[in-house]
């Protein structure tokens, strides 16, 4: 999933750049996914290393926060937290340009790696918080 942290250039610091330097944001509404906070999958990643499970269950694990929004969703949520009084536009994809071509849906089913290692996920917006108040 559309993966941020504390660190690197991404999404959210990208958001949170602009509402200080525009008044205005277009966001694209047609692409859907679940943001997710590098350290909730590295706590996964390092829960399922550290009760052994992983060893008996080998093999590809999908992991993302829980939840679907739009990346328009997404920034909206970014400019709540701040406060800035930035207004966010949805757009479609043809209607915003990019190099990028990103696909409109991409939720992955965390099915398996929720069962195997009996994962609670918390909601994207909660770990949003969680990790702008890192910044």
């Amino acid at each position: 999933g559309w993966l941020y942290s504390a660190f690197g250039n991404h999404f959210v610091k990208t958001i949170q750049r602009l509402t200080v330097e525009r008044e205005q944001l277009n966001v694209v509404f047609d692409q859907v996914g679940t943001p997710t906070y590098a350290a909730d999958l590295a706590t996964s990643i390092v829960h399922a290393i550290e009760t052994g499970k992983y060893r008996q269950h080998q093999g590809i694990y999908h992991f993302s926060n829980e939840g679907v929004c739009s990346w328009y969703d997404f920034a909206k949520e970014i400019v709540a937290i701040t406060g800035a009084n930035c207004k966010v536009n949805p757009v479609t994809t043809e209607e915003y340009p990019s190099k990028v071509k990103r696909p409109a849906y991409s939720i992955l089913d965390k099915t398996k790696i929720k069962e195997t290692f009996n994962l609670e996920i918390r909601d994207w917006r909660e770990a949003l918080k969680s990790c702008m108040a890192t910044f």
